[in-house]
């Protein structure tokens, strides 16, 4: 078998938790996302032969990696007997909190299903990106990697079953994500996190995950801006990100309708009504970054319902 055509893929920025649903809450944005370039071989091992946009901090070994590692468990299931060459252009920041590691991944996947006669759905794919997430911050969770192959706003009811539901968005939520110039591992920040939480906690949290959903679905963008409230994560999180609770506040200012940590931070989302407002917290937002020197991108974006796609297969 020669080396075939490069198949190239996309796979957008996720929020996880989304404030009140730690582990169980993701939406996918329209941009950023990482691309990534696959084509066969008759080798039968997996490589990856360049890496762009990382600053030489990933590595090339596809056993550490998660584009690599998600190839080698797809190559395994469908016992195919081929190998793959991979070309990863970061267009995500590492350690940003924006599902850096599972866009890798899931554009991966899609591209060598693509690549093999997509004999698999993309839910079918969801346990390789997953493995590849162990890989990356030692929990095989779904919250990033669901969305970004799915697309759209997703529930993960139970990862051990794969039963993931998709709640549909009101068309004029917007959200609003500002990446501060530092990293965290997610490692680091699921550590940090508290092993036991109180009754009452846990209660205050349950009704906020219940109301998420339940302003999502009535189109109630009030309800989404009361249940947008996390007492596991942020208390905990929140010592990491420098000025978290006064961009908080200041997003809360000009008129978002709640904002939180996405994902394990340092990035900081917000959900917004209407694109006009999405740029007015998105500017009022970094500007309170900006008052402590700290550099910070911006990006607005509706909730993107497609997720992972090929880009082209020349």
């Amino acid at each position: 078998m020669k080396d075939t055509n490069w198949i190239k893929a996309f796979a957008p920025a996720t929020v996880a938790n989304v404030s009140c649903g730690f582990d169980v809450f993701g939406f996918a944005l329209h941009h950023p996302g990482d691309e990534v370039h696959v084509r066969l071989n008759d080798s039968g091992n997996v490589t990856i032969t360049k890496i762009t946009g990382d600053n030489n901090l990933l590595p090339h070994e596809a056993h550490l990696n998660t584009c690599g590692v998600a190839v080698q468990q797809f190559l395994q299931a469908v016992n195919l007997p081929y190998g793959a060459e991979i070309n990863l252009h970061k267009k995500l920041p590492l350690g940003s909190g924006m599902g850096s590691s599972a866009a890798s991944a899931v554009a991966a996947l899609v591209a060598i299903n693509h690549a093999t006669g997509n004999k698999l759905s993309k839910k079918e794919l969801l346990p390789f990106a997953m493995e590849a997430e162990r890989i990356a911050c030692g929990s095989a969770h779904a919250d990033n990697v669901a969305p970004a192959l799915l697309g759209g706003f997703v529930l993960i009811r139970d990862k051990e079953t794969l039963d993931i539901i998709n709640i549909p968005a009101p068309p004029e939520l917007m959200a609003v994500v500002i990446h501060p110039h530092i990293e965290i591992k997610t490692s680091d920040a699921r550590q940090a996190l508290r092993k036991t939480l109180s009754l009452g906690d846990a209660v205050k949290q349950w009704g906020n995950t219940a109301g998420l959903v339940a302003g999502l679905m009535k189109e109630d963008y009030e309800l989404i801006g009361r249940s947008l409230e996390d007492v596991v994560a942020e208390p905990v999180r929140a010592i990491f990100i420098p000025g978290y609770y006064n961009v908080k506040q200041v997003a809360l200012q000009a008129g978002a309708l709640g904002c939180g940590i996405s994902g394990s931070g340092p990035s900081v989302f917000a959900y917004c009504r209407g694109e006009a407002n999405a740029h007015a917290v998105a500017s009022a937002m970094q500007a309170a970054f900006q008052e402590i020197h700290l550099k910070a991108d911006s990006y607005i974006s509706s909730i993107n319902s497609d997720g992972a796609r090929v880009l082209s297969s020349k």
